[in-house]
């Protein structure tokens, strides 16, 4: 297992010496960057010196770090630490690497095509280092674990008396593979983000809150264009269809990635997005790819949107109303005795592209959620170019 640091921005010994604080945190901003990291039964811990691991229970624990290789042990107080002689070796380093609108019913004759853009196999990584190649292992190591303990299981429920053997055999067999599981299906990444890249990230994971605190999220999928006056009028008077799914926000991260700083995250489906301090991760079911800020375009506004009758997200604004099926000057078809009256709302579309095929739409129930967000993602595109 790799384990990548990697650095953003410079700090003088007098900010080190603010920054610093108990607990294993530091708070130089108001996002949080840990120094320690667990993947499986490994912690890794962050230091001036690199990058240390250990692994042990509670009271012992085996560890190498930049210092050298160590034993650990005691409890109640009383703590034993001693080294092994190893050879110090240094931690592993990375270089940094009309609007469209929406109804919920047939659309009838409009045809929808494809909007997200390239797979992840498709678009090359722009991010540069490993990372990308140890998330894709990760995500494709193959568990062995539960398969190696239903087999013990039948098997020794198939050959009881001796099946108890089996059993007391296949405990520490599975233990381990359990671990070994836990770590392989992990990346490890430390990032040390100072001065101007650490307070632009600061302001994208706090700005992050316009989407994990709306009520709605979703991502624009497909689209089709409406041609005709027949399909106007039967599509509420739109100018576009799209179909939608819908996304989810957080500040988790990627389940193959172990890092030590919030990371931003959309979610829609299989696929996701994951804004890192220097790239932006690209999932789609277990391939990762990734974007640097430099290669990023990103565009938000404001979207007059038709939505289908009933409860609308309690974050928007309602700007106006249409019908179901309308006439040509945009008033009620009356030819139509079941015509619902459709609210008009107002939506943000943050769109993020690149030249590679990289084609995410985030609509988000808030009004003003995109615009916030385009305003941080281009400072970090702009530092990063």
């Amino acid at each position: 297992m790799l384990v990548f640091v990697v650095s953003l921005g410079r700090v003088t010994s007098s900010e080190r010496r603010r920054n610093r604080c108990g607990a294993g945190e530091t708070t130089t901003v108001g996002f949080y960057v840990r120094k320690s990291v667990k993947a499986g039964p490994f912690r890794f811990n962050l230091s001036k010196s690199g990058v240390g691991v250990s692994v042990g229970v509670p009271g012992f624990r085996l560890g190498s770090g930049p210092r050298g290789n160590y034993v650990h042990m005691g409890a109640n107080g009383v703590y034993y630490r001693t080294s092994l002689g190893s050879t110090p070796t240094g931690g592993l380093r990375a270089g940094l690497a009309s609007a469209p609108a929406y109804v919920p019913y047939n659309p009838g004759a409009v045809v929808l095509e494809d909007v997200t853009g390239a797979t992840t196999i498709d678009m090359q990584p722009t991010g540069g280092g490993e990372i990308v190649e140890q998330l894709n292992a990760a995500a494709r190591h193959t568990r062995l674990a539960w398969w190696i303990l239903a087999a013990a299981a039948l098997l020794g429920a198939a050959t009881l008396p001796f099946g108890l053997i089996v059993w007391l055999l296949a405990i520490p067999l599975c233990w381990w593979l359990f671990l070994r599981d836990a770590a392989k299906t992990k990346a490890v990444v430390f990032y040390d983000v100072n001065d101007a890249a650490a307070q632009q990230f600061d302001e994208l994971v706090t700005n992050w809150g316009w989407f994990t605190d709306a009520t709605k999220l979703w991502r624009t999928v497909a689209s089709g264009q409406v041609h005709t006056l027949h399909q106007h009028k039967r599509n509420a008077g739109a100018s576009n269809i799209v179909q939608k799914v819908d996304a989810s926000a957080s500040l988790s991260g990627p389940k193959n990635l172990a890092t030590n700083v919030a990371v931003p995250t959309v979610i829609a489906g299989k696929t996701s997005l994951h804004f890192l301090p220097d790239r932006v991760l690209v999932r789609d079911g277990k391939t990762y790819t990734d974007v640097s800020y430099a290669h990023l375009r990103v565009q938000g506004r404001q979207q007059q949107f038709i939505e289908a009758p009933g409860v609308t997200p309690r974050d928007s604004v309602k700007v106006g109303q249409t019908w179901q099926y309308v006439n040509k000057k945009g008033g009620p078809d009356r030819r139509f005795s079941n015509n619902p009256v459709l609210p008009i709302m107002l939506y943000s579309n943050l769109d993020l592209t690149n030249v590679q095929g990289l084609n995410w739409r985030v609509q988000c129930s808030r009004p003003d959620a995109a615009a916030a967000l385009e305003n941080t993602l281009r400072r970090m595109e702009a530092a990063a170019g």
